[in-house]
């Protein structure tokens, strides 16, 4: 637990307060120093290793407008800006912890506060430091932030770390929404090759006939709108990374042709005898079973082999424990930023809604859930009312409609879901196969509450 190495530094002038919050946080961290007078403080993290300061925004004897608190804010940023700060306040002096928010602290409580909302707080800011030092040890070169502190994350940094300075080829595998592009990007970034091209191609969304130009290219003449020669993917990638997301989509004869240029490391565009040698990383991923993968009247077993010298399991995010709150703090800020909205805070409640959904489109879905919820609250303070979640991505775990049942409403309720999830919730796709307007499945949606 990232409590139990930290020291925190509680400055207030109510010993009632310093003595409750002792009494707290002794059992879960490494150390508690208390301080009435903060003019003290200097002294305290000039000899203490201090992590977090929790301080009052109000002092007696002074004007209690709460900007002595952005004053000692403001020092502590001065003499020791690795230091979190979470600033202790009255409900009537929010405006003021919000400034205070502006000028670097790392979040507000409010009097009187809950218990188990404090150490949720701390812990997260903790992780959020512990995670940034993984990530500037693991991945120095990456513009890409990867955002995880659960063993099972922390598994894939390893295998990341290890993997990246290689040439090796890598196969990702995950659920939709997982992040699997992410990875394949950070592992380009942190290779000897994060100089050179990153290509991504989206290879299950190739028909057969785009398939060979897009990937090999083609010259001048080759077919009826090729008026001028064209690179393909791989020869674009040369010296650098291709990255072939939806690989366990592609057909058996896409996967002849791919295996016939990963073999011989050269490419002949469409229209040429003349082969061109290319040098290039590859990095595949799918959110294909990998039993299907296994099936070699699906997937060719040699180009699996020569595609997945490494595997990299990105686990679902309900497998993820505690990182669904770093990832609410980080995405709930972004879309503060984005939507010109100010900082917020999180209801106790908020977190809890949150960790009971499965989320089965995982990060993704966790991210448009809370931009939503950033877009529509009118307040500071998110509260579980403000989490709504798509009626159209389904637990993996839930079960299907039994497909032996001969109610027309349960065939054509089974049929929906079965069009929603291939398409990935894509209504208008999802109509066009169906045979109805988009206005028609919509209907249909709105009847079968999906």
């Amino acid at each position: 637990m990232v409590l139990k190495n930290a020291t925190i530094l509680v400055v207030d002038d109510d010993a009632d307060v310093l003595t409750a919050l002792r009494l707290l946080l002794k059992p879960l961290v490494k150390d508690v120093v208390i301080e009435k007078n903060p003019n003290n403080i200097n002294s305290h993290i000039e000899r203490n290793a201090i992590d977090v300061v929790i301080l009052d925004m109000n002092f007696s004897g002074l004007v209690n407008t709460g900007n002595e608190g952005i004053f000692w804010l403001n020092k502590i940023r001065k003499l020791k800006p690795e230091i979190s700060v979470i600033l202790m306040t009255a409900y009537a002096d929010i405006d003021l912890a919000i400034k205070g928010l502006k000028e670097g602290a790392s979040d507000f409580l409010m009097k009187p506060w809950k218990n188990e909302k404090i150490i949720e707080t701390i812990t997260t800011i903790l992780r959020n430091k512990k995670a940034n030092t993984a990530k500037q040890d693991n991945f120095k070169s990456s513009n890409i932030e990867i955002i995880g502190d659960s063993d099972v994350m922390n598994d894939v940094f390893v295998k990341l770390k290890k993997v990246a300075p290689t040439d090796a080829n890598v196969l990702i595998l995950g659920e939709n929404g997982t992040g699997k592009d992410l990875i394949a990007r950070a592992l380009h970034d942190n290779s000897n090759r994060k100089d050179k091209p990153f290509i991504k191609v989206d290879v299950g969304a190739l028909t057969s006939s785009l398939f060979e130009s897009e990937l090999f290219g083609y010259k001048k003449g080759a077919f009826t709108d090729a008026r001028e020669d064209r690179k393909g993917r791989f020869e674009a990638a040369n010296g650098g990374t291709l990255f072939l997301d939806e690989i366990g989509n592609i057909t058996l004869g896409q996967q002849v042709r791919l295996l016939t240029v990963l073999q011989n490391r050269q490419v002949t565009p469409l229209g040429s005898n003349e082969p061109i040698p290319i040098d290039i990383r590859l990095i595949c991923a799918t959110n294909v079973d990998p039993k299907v993968l296994a099936d070699e009247k699906k997937f060719r077993k040699d180009l699996i082999y020569r595609i997945n010298t490494v595997d990299i399991i990105i686990p679902p995010l309900r497998e993820r424990g505690t990182d669904i709150t770093e990832l609410s703090h980080h995405f709930v800020a972004l879309y503060a930023e984005k939507y010109n909205k100010t900082s917020f805070s999180f209801d106790s409640g908020f977190i809890s809604k949150l960790k009971k959904h499965d989320f089965p489109g995982n990060v993704r879905e966790l991210q448009y859930v809370l931009e939503r919820a950033v877009i529509m609250t009118d307040g500071i303070i998110l509260k579980p009312e403000d989490l709504v979640f798509s009626s159209i991505e389904r637990s993996p775990t839930s079960k299907n409609i039994e497909t032996t049942s001969l109610n027309l409403d349960d065939i054509e309720k089974n049929a929906i879901l079965t069009v929603l999830e291939k398409h990935k919730g894509n209504v208008s796709k999802s109509a066009k196969e169906l045979g109805i307007t988009r206005a028609a499945l919509y209907r249909r949606l709105d009847k079968y509450e999906l």
